[in-house]
């Protein structure tokens, strides 16, 4: 008897876990990867990731917070439990899926090279010897730039932002980051006309995983359901084009 309640109220506690409803989520943000986030001169932060994090929460009828996390210890933070998800250009790749889950992908945007424009780029590592290239740490693009080009002199950045502002001031020769955030952070920007995209689109899944999803910690699998049934609505009901269409010339979402 005492085996057949034990039996039991394991069940009633494996129901009630994976029927949890969120109604208040915590959203990690970074405020420093425009288009997709940046910090306002009031303090708030805005973009396209951020759009998209209402949107979803507004689907879910759940109140969201969300929480401005420095990049690199924003997995950290999640799994310090200081957010629920995060919400941040992640891409979906086998390494971190070790310590980490995600929804299905929101976006998935190549990545690309960029600098002053006229110069010469070749994608062997015998060419980037010795060249200085920036890149934001613990990315998909860095770790791309430390498989493929161990001879050339890699400068991590916390932000996208401190890299471009090496690169205007000369001194790097190339910045490797996600195209769409080139294009907002650098090429639109006062004196952005001076650069130039360099080399082909780069997507591979080794490096760049299956797109950008939504991180969140493994055991929150429910959590997960709710962004991804949210996730189809806004695409099924036009909220997500309207918000890319904000952003981008271009399908954000791909293939």
């Amino acid at each position: 008897m005492k085996k057949l309640s034990l039996f039991m109220a394991v069940l009633v506690l494996s129901f009630n876990v994976t029927a949890k409803e969120w109604k208040n989520i915590r959203i990690g943000v970074e405020g420093a990867y425009p288009p997709f986030s940046q910090t306002e001169a009031d303090g708030t932060v805005t973009g396209f990731d951020i759009d998209i994090a209402n949107a979803l929460c507004e689907q879910m009828k759940a109140k969201c917070t969300l929480v401005k996390q420095d990049w690199d210890g924003i997995i950290p933070a999640l799994m310090a439990r200081k957010f629920d998800a995060i919400i941040a250009t992640m891409d979906i790749t086998e390494e971190r899926k070790k310590k980490i889950a995600f929804t299905d992908k929101y976006q998935h945007i190549p990545a690309r090279f960029v600098a002053l424009k006229g110069t010469e780029y070749t994608p062997t590592d015998e060419f980037m010897k010795g060249k200085n290239i920036g890149v934001q740490r613990a990315t998909s693009m860095d770790l791309y730039i430390s498989d493929n080009f161990p001879s050339a002199k890699i400068k991590r950045y916390g932000s996208a932002d401190e890299a471009y502002l090496d690169l205007k001031a000369s001194r790097l020769d190339y910045v490797m980051a996600d195209s769409a955030a080139i294009t907002g952070g650098l090429l639109e920007k006062d004196g952005g006309d001076k650069f130039e995209f360099v080399g082909p689109k780069l997507n591979d899944p080794k490096w760049f995983g299956e797109g950008a999803g939504i991180a969140i910690r493994k055991q929150d699998k429910d959590l997960a359901a709710q962004f991804n049934a949210a996730l189809k609505e806004i695409r099924a009901n036009g909220v997500y084009k309207k918000i890319q269409d904000k952003y981008f010339t271009f399908d954000v979402y791909g293939s």
